[in-house]
């Protein structure tokens, strides 16, 4: 690793790995490296995933994360870079068996205590499933935020979970691959979480952030990338003199569809339910086969939040987050704006919200931007407009209202 990378400090750790902030050895070019550790099927079959998904896009699309390359490693100090077009055969093995490939006894008894407490999760298949995927947690550095204040809705207790938490069996076994070590570019400002909400208002800057994400989601779904678990925290920003450059990562959960007809991906049906609750489309919240429509509910979610500045608290934490939502009952719990529309397809979604929210407040959107965000979050899939036409209206739209 020395000769190639150096590790400077962990970033931001998660239930699937660890990121660490680095420098390449030749140029000094700082990155973030990215460190999954192969303990189970169900987990490596996400890495490869991203893997996948991280190789097509390259470093074609500004408002992609970069690859800068993946490294195997073998042992506690065995690493070496993985070639271009190449996957590791032992861990494509683990996944299509749903038992990890074991390392020689001789190893297995050596590591055997400290691996221990990993887990195995079986899978039948590279396809798409119908199972329940746990969706993936956050790797970035989290820098804190200031703690809401009582004004902020919060997300209720005991709320059920759509995703299970992953069975442990008694008797884990070790593997040949270790972990994959992923070296992509690093964004120093943290998440659209982070970003925005350290920040004062700045309706030029949400506007930016919006046509970005447009003109990053047109690209994946051009490539047959679908991302399935599109959230602010997926998010990236880069800092540059000229304003927040966006970033979409995290593609663990994501699907590459080949042989699309015409080009069309929304004829390319995916049945695993994934992704989280507030972002979540209605077609996914009620368990139907859904198409890459669903990345355009999410990023529904996400421009009416970031335009309107509407937050809440996620239980079990006291972290803000970007995202918009129904409030239900006198008490005003929270409902995802998906879990609303599954139960009640024809619900009238207020935009802008009428509510009163806490300053500083950016100005609403326009009418000709509500109007899109309405069709964004249509409860019918097809209703919703695509992503190429997506971002020509946001374009559109955005040049209407400022008349």
């Amino acid at each position: 690793m020395e000769e190639l990378y150096t590790l400077e400090k962990e970033v931001g750790r998660g239930s699937y790995g660890v990121v660490f902030e680095g420098h390449m050895a030749k140029s000094g070019q700082r990155v973030a490296i990215k460190r999954l550790p192969c303990s189970n099927p169900e987990c490596i079959e996400l890495y490869l995933q991203e893997l996948w998904a991280m190789r097509a896009t390259a470093k074609n699309h500004v408002n992609v994360i970069a690859l800068h390359s993946c490294l195997l490693q073998t042992g506690p100090q065995s690493l070496k870079p993985l070639k271009p077009g190449k996957l590791p055969v032992s861990l494509v093995e683990s996944v299509l068996k749903g038992s990890v490939v074991s390392a020689p006894q001789s190893q297995e008894r050596n590591n055997a205590q400290a691996n221990a407490r990993r887990t195995t999760t079986s899978v039948s298949s590279l396809q798409d499933r119908t199972n329940t995927v746990q969706a993936r947690g956050k790797l970035q550095d989290k820098t804190e935020l200031s703690e809401p204040d009582s004004t902020t809705p919060q997300r209720p207790q005991n709320r059920a979970r759509k995703r299970p938490a992953q069975r442990e069996e008694d008797q884990p076994r070790t593997l040949r691959c270790l972990a994959l070590w992923l070296v992509m570019e690093y964004c120093d400002g943290g998440d659209l979480n982070q970003y925005l909400l350290s920040r004062p208002p700045d309706a030029q800057h949400n506007h930016s952030v919006v046509r970005q994400l447009c003109s990053a989601v047109a690209f994946l779904h051009s490539l047959g990338i679908t991302h399935r678990d599109l959230k602010p925290d997926n998010v990236l920003v880069c800092v540059t003199p000229k304003g927040p450059v966006i970033k979409v990562a995290d593609f663990g959960l994501s699907k590459m569809s080949e042989g699309l007809v015409d080009g069309d991906l929304t004829r390319q049906h995916f049945s695993s339910t994934c992704g989280s609750d507030f972002y979540m489309a209605p077609e996914v919240w009620g368990g139907l086969t859904y198409t890459a429509q669903a990345d355009i509910f999410s990023l529904g979610v996400m421009f009416w939040a970031v335009l309107e500045r509407i937050t809440f608290v996620e239980e079990g934490t006291t972290q803000e987050q970007l995202g918009a939502y129904v409030c239900k009952g006198r008490s005003g719990w929270l409902m995802p704006l998906g879990e609303a529309l599954w139960e009640n397809a024809d619900l009238q979604l207020c935009i802008p919200m009428k509510f009163k929210r806490a300053p500083p407040l950016p100005p609403p959107p326009g009418p000709a931007m509500c109007s899109l965000l309405l069709d964004m979050l249509a409860s019918n899939p097809d209703a919703r407009p695509s992503a190429a036409q997506l971002e020509a209206r946001v374009c559109s739209a955005l040049r209407e209202d400022s008349h």
